[in-house]
């Protein structure tokens, strides 16, 4: 029974420790209810309880704060698609792509010089 006690009795401390490490430690957009420093005090002045509050009603889930990069959201990825703006949209788009690439092109080709051997340089000679 002893054994049983003390194994209990560390549990809690240990319980205790890291509800108050981990209150002490979360950026203040991850308490809820009340303040920061309220949430340590509520854990430290109460040992096993304080921390069960804090794990069930203090704390915000790493979830619930996270930020959603565009490429993870579903809702930004289904505006980008072709069906937003109909199909014909999408062959439209298509044709002036296609169209622009054309034109880059004939830039380049216009920039580029016929003959393939570079000059020369004066200090060669």
């Amino acid at each position: 029974m002893a054994r049983l006690l003390l194994i209990l009795v560390l549990a809690a401390v240990i319980f205790w420790v890291f509800a108050v490490v981990d209150a002490a430690v979360q950026p203040p957009a991850r308490h809820r209810g009340v303040s920061k420093p309220v949430w340590v005090v509520i854990v430290i002045v109460f040992p096993v309880v304080g921390g069960i509050l804090w794990f069930t009603v203090g704390r915000v889930s790493a979830r619930a704060s996270r930020v959603i990069a565009p490429d993870d959201d579903p809702e930004f990825l289904r505006g980008l698609g072709p069906s937003s703006a109909g199909p014909h949209a999408a062959r439209h788009s298509a044709a002036e792509q296609a169209e622009r690439i054309r034109q880059l092109e004939q830039d380049l080709a216009r920039s580029d010089p016929d003959d393939e051997d570079p000059p020369a340089s004066p200090r060669g000679r």
